[in-house]
């Protein structure tokens, strides 16, 4: 029998195993955000704030609205997620992109969020890439790319109008 292919074999073996590695650990990180959002859309966002690095930084596009600009640390980012949940917003996770190794990775999410008012009648709706940086499993760094800002003033409005 000759041994020449063995090399070749271990090292497709390896990378197989790898990709499959990676495979795995993304869906876990989906089921992760998925779960904390659930609990988030129910008011509870403690779970998603215990993801953060307790010097993160999470920056939300400026404008004129009570999201605006960057939430240092986890008081800046739980005041950010009470706000989130106290104007109704809710949110779903669709697709995770993930790069780099598991101590130091960078996730896309793609983020889908709405609001609806006391009638039920959607008061907003919007898109957004949320881009995370890790370090140690812990978020570093969050930063929002949403389709369109300006829903986001319109819902600061909206909010105002019915005393929100």
């Amino acid at each position: 029998m000759s041994t020449k292919g063995i090399p070749v074999l271990a090292a497709l073996a390896g990378a197989a195993a790898a990709f499959g590695a990676r495979a795995l650990l993304r869906r876990l990180l989906l089921a992760a955000l998925r779960r904390d959002l659930d609990l988030l859309n129910l008011g509870d966002y403690r779970p998603l704030l215990s993801r953060y690095a307790a010097d993160a930084v999470l920056r939300f596009p400026a404008g004129e609205h009570r999201w605006s600009g960057e939430h240092r640390g986890r008081a800046g980012i739980e005041r950010f997620l009470q706000r989130f949940t106290e104007a109704g917003l809710r949110g779903e996770v669709g697709e995770v992109v993930t790069s780099g190794p598991p101590w130091r990775m960078t996730v896309l999410v793609r983020f889908d969020d709405r609001a609806a008012g006391p009638d039920g009648a959607q008061l907003y709706a919007n898109r957004a890439v949320l881009v995370l940086r890790t370090r140690r499993g812990r978020i570093v760094e969050h930063e929002d790319f949403f389709e369109d800002t300006a829903r986001i003033a319109d819902l600061e409005r909206r909010l105002r109008e019915l005393g929100r």
